[in-house]
């Protein structure tokens, strides 16, 4: 028999974290963005194509039906455009002079969370936020609103009725059961009742290994892909390595990695007095866990690592979501939440025993030398993950731990390359790989001829600085000796519809005003100073 009071005490966690207790707002009918075109011509730019090749411009890329069908090198650095090389526009073609701009596939979030009531964040400003920052496609592990919500903006989003990313539903494992999964009967009857309704794959969190495994084998056969964080509560059972020999096929964050790798334990070295609903504990013990297991090229670590890879086992770090761990000051200080962070999810961010991720209960120097500690180590295993052909994605999980949607993707771009990742690497990251693990690279991920025209541009070379793809963008000292800010993107393209990325920048300050004006503040304080 099953033991229910394990499971059943980390499905209850979770529920309570992820279902909204209030549906939260579904995004508006779409007034923003041009298109889709029956031609859209980008012209001039210089093309990063996602796929690792280095930049090549100018050139010419034609988009007929939302489908790339040329992408055409016009000329040469520094010399005048030879126009008898340029492709011709047909009758009410859309053109876009992109001289000088850099033109990118449109990226892909791995951990995008869509709000939630506690959060008080709208679809509207997170979707918005998104795409301001170039993503065009996220995944949702867990559908934390519900799954038929998720899929309602789904297909809201596939025929451009809303301004949103492409959507990928991945369900809770346990969604929509009062007590969860306690059988591998059920977890099989759970799988085909989501694959009905239209789910893309599963988010797990752990479980009892007869029941992940029924589950596992019941995804398979209908084609669904599948995510797992492995939770403290159930980690004992399962690590990375056993359930990616069940057959799935990504983790998120690190859980179960290290436990992977132990050498001397089979178990987390636990203090006594250590309370998984306490999050200070959670985190707190989090924080030393790499130190824990094998050391970086031992021959465990190399065959763990060696296994995975085998297993075409994807990697999805979301460096960005613990980096307040090891340095709180900094995320708390982003210059970007005054405008952009809603007064409520400023809230959900600060000190708290109840909302998840807001641990800072009593967070000081000796946590953050962990965690600085735990993310070189981190680092090394995904840097020489990505070294020997294992695939490593992008995911922000924003909307915790003082990431805000959109800047908190940006973020994880240059955690990439902290951890060693090239620019093109970084790239090839946040849109070919993960189109890879999506199962749809056929269709989004490069730029390619033949597929979907998700693209962005950018005024400024994001190669020579990923800070430009910020929002708020990078500050410059000009020729004139003048302090300015370039770059932020300039235009997301879904689906052929273009979009005004700065206009939706402008969009989310002005849901972000009203909130203020609502609540009688003018500015969000930091925790502890008062109002």
């Amino acid at each position: 028999m099953t033991p229910r009071p394990v499971l059943s005490l980390l499905f209850l966690f979770y529920s309570a974290v992820l279902l909204a207790q209030d549906e939260v707002p579904r995004a508006p009918e779409r007034t923003e963005g041009e298109g889709p075109f029956k031609q859209l011509i980008i012209r001039g730019a210089t093309l990063i194509n996602g796929a690792g090749s280095p930049p090549i411009g100018p050139v010419d890329v034609v988009v007929e039906n939302n489908r790339i069908t040329a992408i055409r090198t016009v000329g040469y650095p520094g010399v005048k455009i030879n126009k008898d090389k340029r492709p011709e526009a047909i009758e009410g073609s859309k053109e876009i002079d992109a001289n000088g701009m850099y033109l990118l596939p449109g990226f892909i979030d791995m951990h995008g969370h869509i709000g939630g009531s506690g959060q008080g964040t709208p679809a509207e400003y997170v979707f918005k936020l998104w795409m301001a920052h170039g993503i065009t496609t996220i995944r949702d592990p867990s559908c934390g609103n519900g799954l038929e919500w998720v899929l309602d903006q789904k297909a809201k989003s596939n025929s451009n009725q809303i301004t949103a990313p492409r959507i990928e539903a991945y369900s809770y494992f346990g969604q929509g059961l009062e007590n969860g999964v306690n059988s591998p009967e059920e977890a099989r009857a759970w799988v085909q009742s989501i694959a009905e309704e239209g789910a893309d794959g599963i988010k797990f969190f752990g479980a009892r290994p007869n029941i992940m495994e029924a589950a596992l084998d019941e995804a398979k056969k209908y084609q669904l892909r599948s995510a797992c964080h492995h939770a403290q509560l159930n980690v004992a059972w399962l690590n990375v390595l056993h359930s990616a020999r069940m057959g799935l096929t990504s983790m998120e964050h690190w859980y179960g990695l290290p436990e992977a790798l132990f050498t001397d334990r089979t178990i987390q070295d636990y203090p006594a007095d250590y309370n998984y609903q306490n999050e200070q504990d959670r985190f707190g013990e989090a924080g030393k866990l790499w130190e824990q297991a094998a050391e970086p090229y031992s021959q465990k670590w190399n065959a763990v690592m060696d296994e995975l890879i085998a297993l075409d086992f994807t990697l999805d770090p979301t460096f960005n979501i613990y980096e307040a761990n090891r340095d709180l000051m900094r995320a708390r200080t982003a210059e970007w939440h005054q405008d952009y962070t809603l007064p409520s999810l400023w809230s959900f961010f600060e000190p708290s025993r109840i909302s998840h991720g807001s641990h800072w209960h009593d967070w000081g120097t000796e946590q953050e030398v962990n965690w600085k500690k735990n993310y070189q180590l981190w680092m090394t295993f995904v840097n020489e993950y990505k070294n020997r052909g294992g695939r490593v994605t992008t995911g922000s999980d924003s909307g915790f731990i003082y990431q805000t949607y959109g800047f908190a993707y940006i973020r994880e771009l240059e955690l990439l390359r902290e951890t060693g990742f090239h620019p093109l690497e970084v790239i090839r990251a946040a849109t070919l790989k993960g189109a890879e693990a999506l199962g749809r690279a056929d269709e989004i991920g490069s730029l390619e001829v033949g597929k979907l025209a998700d693209m962005i541009l950018v005024e400024e070379n994001p190669l020579a600085n990923l800070k430009v793809l910020y929002g708020t963008g990078a500050v410059k000292l000009n020729d004139n000796n003048e302090v300015e800010r370039v770059g932020g993107v300039k235009y997301t393209i879904k689906d052929g519809v273009v979009y005004d990325a700065k206009q939706l920048l402008a969009d989310v300050k002005a849901i972000v005003d009203e909130a203020k004006e609502k609540e009688g503040i003018n500015e969000l304080a930091q925790p502890g100073a008062g109002e």
